[in-house]
């Protein structure tokens, strides 16, 4: 199969896996319902500002008026093995820009005669009133599959072939990875996006052999996101909501010691740690590290990782959680010696 490629965030994302149609397998073709060139049909697209709402594949648009902001923003990693789904169904032609999506390729004969007339016979396009299911337009899509722009592993078992969905009616009960609420929110979970994780050691400057530092991230940045995701012709959405929940910090050598000792401080009331006050260098902190010996002409690599929460509400009242994600950032710290004055 030839070497795919995925296409930046449009408003119409381009054909993505037309060699699977040409070769006669189930088709995943472009991955926009309306097709690669034409617009998407009324009611499925939506207005972009900035990054306040976009469609991606699948004609999914995703609202991230609430996600995180900035250039330090990072993507959540799963703390299991779960991954959003790498494709789905969802509605993708009306029946007039399935013709006109797929007759052009049988007209080119690459295929072959003897598919092409199979093809012709299963959507029954030699009936000008009925082919397609003209006789249904504005009653129904045909559906068919999407695969995440990135192709992660399993993005080819979406591969039956297009198939009617008359509006109001729920998909073949045969078809896994059919768009339900579930699934948008964990694409939902994909888009979310948090801020960074450097935190602020104090005394600044001023790291010192067997002294506490003090270890804490602004608490502004750090409270719940979430992303929006909807399929508007299904009148279908889910949002995925992400909330920090506590911050673990590695200190890059055995040589030290963590307060607390498990190395994770909670989140309380959506502090994160503690400022460092003057007067405080001798005190126990509630979030912070001791290094037991200096870092020598080098640094220390300090890990500050983040767990968020997740879960997600949808149509129908539907909802549930997902596998908590981290963000983590590694920092470099100068420990040096105390400096003792001999009088």
């Amino acid at each position: 199969m030839p070497a795919l490629s995925a296409t930046s965030r449009a408003l119409i994302v381009p054909v993505a896996i037309v060699s699977a149609l040409l070769s006669g397998t189930p088709a995943l073709a472009d991955n926009t319902i309306g097709g690669g060139a034409q617009a998407p049909t009324p009611g499925t697209g939506a207005d972009v500002e900035g990054d306040t709402v976009s469609v991606t594949a699948g004609g999914v648009v995703f609202d991230h008026s609430k996600n995180g902001s900035g250039n330090s923003t990072g993507t959540l990693t799963s703390s299991t093995s779960w991954s959003p789904p790498p494709c789905w169904y969802a509605p993708k032609y009306t029946p007039e820009q399935l013709q006109k999506y797929l007759e052009p390729i049988w007209e080119a004969g690459s295929t072959g005669y003897e598919w092409d007339a199979e093809q012709r016979e299963k959507y029954n396009a030699n009936d000008p009133e009925k082919g397609f299911n003209k006789d249904k337009s504005g009653k129904g899509y045909w559906w068919g599959s999407y695969v995440d722009e990135s192709y992660p592993p399993g993005w080819d078992s979406c591969d039956k072939d297009y198939f009617w969905v008359d509006t109001g009616d729920a998909p073949p009960a045969d078809i896994e990875n059919a768009v339900t609420p579930e699934i948008l929110a964990e694409l939902a979970y994909a888009e979310i996006r948090v801020p960074g994780t450097e935190v602020t050691l104090a005394p600044e400057n001023a790291t010192k052999v067997n002294l506490p530092t003090w270890a804490w991230l602004d608490g502004a940045e750090f409270k719940p996101v979430s992303v929006t995701a909807s399929v508007p012709v299904l009148n279908l959405e889910a949002t995925a909501t992400a909330e920090p929940v506590s911050l673990k910090i590695e200190p890059g050598t055995a040589d030290a010691v963590t307060y607390p000792a498990s190395g994770v401080c909670e989140i309380n009331n959506g502090r994160i740690g503690e400022p460092y006050a003057k007067g405080k260098a001798d005190q126990t902190p509630p979030c912070g590290v001791k290094y037991l010996r200096s870092s020598g002409d080098g640094t220390f690599p300090l890990q500050a990782t983040i767990t968020w929460e997740i879960n997600w509400t949808g149509t129908g009242g539907a909802g549930g959680d997902l596998p908590d994600g981290t963000f983590g950032a590694t920092q470099n710290v100068v420990v040096q010696e105390i400096q003792a004055v001999n009088r």
